[in-house]
């Protein structure tokens, strides 16, 4: 008979709503119920938090290394369980470790060690995201040209034959590598297609979210600008419905003002979500790693190649949340549905990751009232704190 546990004494957000004088009852690793404090059940084992709040799990989808490994240099299964650990301190509870555009043997290495990691259910891992090699030349960011290529059929069978092999797999993809019916294709499949990393105009991004792409990567870098005649992928993201988006906020890859404008003006049902874009410096001292054969520098918050361009994000999630509630003045219920419950829409797991209501996975962050971390749990086991 599987231990049932209560958490007593926070605020608890489900991922809608507040409860005060309230306890999260879990069991089997699932949410049981929210319950009065009077009404915990007599079985249970009573964990009193003395204050502070309780939220969803938080949910990254862009999640390129930390512990001091990037998944690129050591595609296997150690290397995804390294960096599922590292964020665990910052409430990560599930995550899509993530490639940068690499040869087609990384990646093949890559799909088979997220493959081990599912059948092993490894507690944070959520899928494969593989960001390129199908980009743009002209909006390549920190990605390496000499890989960067247009997506063929053998490309296309490989991305459908892993999506059977993983939970989720998300791939980004440029307009200008990929055509409409590729993207079709990998959307019929199970594949989360998200945009990016091109300098499409508004009307080919707009077409290729009819076609099936359901996302943009990190909105507003790497993409072609909202500009008084043509929006370009920055506008249709925000504009379409149909297209979730996720944000870095760490104040470097976007202005907090021209977050709170996104905000405002971005159409739903699809969300704004915050991605870390983490690299091996998280939970680490380093002050530079090599991506590709190329060194990235660690300095005053950023990580920069030599020539000053922004490579992947110096950033944990609680911070991003933090960001967003101190600096964006966002409510912090909706930043914290921004680095939990979007996510997981984004990707289709809503009806386990995001919210704390019966059935859902016991994936739990535990938060001092200034946005401190106190606990984190998944799956109903106390992972740190």
């Amino acid at each position: 008979m599987s231990k049932t546990l209560a958490l007593t004494g926070a605020r608890i957000f489900d991922g809608a709503d507040w409860h005060d004088d309230a306890a999260l009852v879990v069991s089997g690793g699932l949410v049981e119920a929210i319950v009065g404090r009077d009404a915990v059940p007599a079985n249970a084992e009573t964990i009193d938090l003395g204050g502070g709040l309780l939220a969803p799990g938080f949910v990254d989808l862009q999640v390129n290394g930390g512990g001091g490994v990037m998944l690129n240099d050591h595609p296997d299964f150690a290397s995804i369980e390294t960096i599922c650990q590292a964020h665990v301190p910052f409430g990560t509870t599930a995550l899509l470790p993530t490639l940068i555009t690499d040869t087609p043997e990384i990646t093949a290495a890559a799909v088979t060690a997220g493959a081990e990691a599912a059948r092993r259910k490894l507690p944070g891992f959520l899928g494969l995201h593989l960001e390129g090699p199908h980009l743009s030349l002209a909006r390549k960011g920190a990605h390496d040209p000499k890989l960067i290529r247009p997506m063929n059929d053998a490309d296309q069978a490989a991305l459908i034959a892993a999506r059977a092999k993983l939970p989720v797999l998300q791939t980004t993809i440029a307009p200008e590598s990929v055509t409409a019916a590729q993207v079709e294709a990998l959307a019929k499949a199970g594949i989360v297609v998200s945009l990016g990393h091109s300098d499409t105009d508004y009307a080919t991004a707009t077409a290729y979210a009819d076609a099936g792409a359901s996302m943009a990567t990190h909105l507003f870098n790497a993409m072609s600008q909202i500009g008084n005649r043509e929006p370009g992928l920055a506008g249709a993201a925000v504009d379409s419905g149909k297209v979730f988006a996720g944000l870095i906020a760490d104040g470097i890859h976007v202005h907090p003002a021209t977050i709170e404008i996104a905000l405002k003006a971005k159409q739903g049902p699809a969300r704004i979500f915050l991605v870390t874009d983490a690299m091996a410096t998280i939970g680490t001292d380093m002050t530079s790693f090599t991506l590709n054969g190329r060194t990235i520098y660690r300095k005053d918050g950023s990580l920069r190649l030599a020539d000053g361009t922004l490579a992947g994000a110096d950033l944990d999630m609680i911070s991003a949340v933090r960001f967003m509630h101190k600096v964006v003045g966002i409510e912090l219920a909706e930043a914290l549905r921004m680095a939990s419950l979007y996510a997981a829409e984004a990707v289709g797991q809503s009806h386990r990751l995001g919210r704390l209501a019966k059935g859902t996975a016991a994936d739990i962050v535990a938060l001092t009232d200034d946005l401190g971390m106190k606990g984190v749990w998944i799956g109903g086991n106390r992972v740190f704190g």
